[in-house]
């Protein structure tokens, strides 16, 4: 994760590996600041109560479901989808 935080220019010099997500997190948040990337489904209009529908429309969606690396039911998506509501 350090490597990877390097990578987005941020200064890991004194970084320890226990916080390395956070500091990935962190470059990873800025970068997306800096290129005007929208903060998560809100800023595309999207709610908490649109996420039944967004589930249903991604379930028969199957490069996203059945190539995932982990499980894509109902609840993992509703849970993704609750997360990305915003990032900042």
């Amino acid at each position: 994760h350090l490597d990877a935080a390097a990578a987005l220019g941020v200064d890991v010099t004194e970084a320890s590996f226990a916080d390395a997500g956070e500091i990935l997190v962190e470059g990873l948040v800025a970068l997306m600041r800096t290129l005007g990337v929208p903060n998560g489904l809100v800023a595309l209009g999207f709610n908490e109560d649109d996420i039944p529908q967004l589930v249903t429309g991604t379930l028969p969606q199957h490069r996203v479901t059945k190539l995932s690396p982990r499980p894509a039911g109902e609840e993992e998506l509703a849970r993704m989808f609750e997360d990305a509501l915003a990032y900042w």
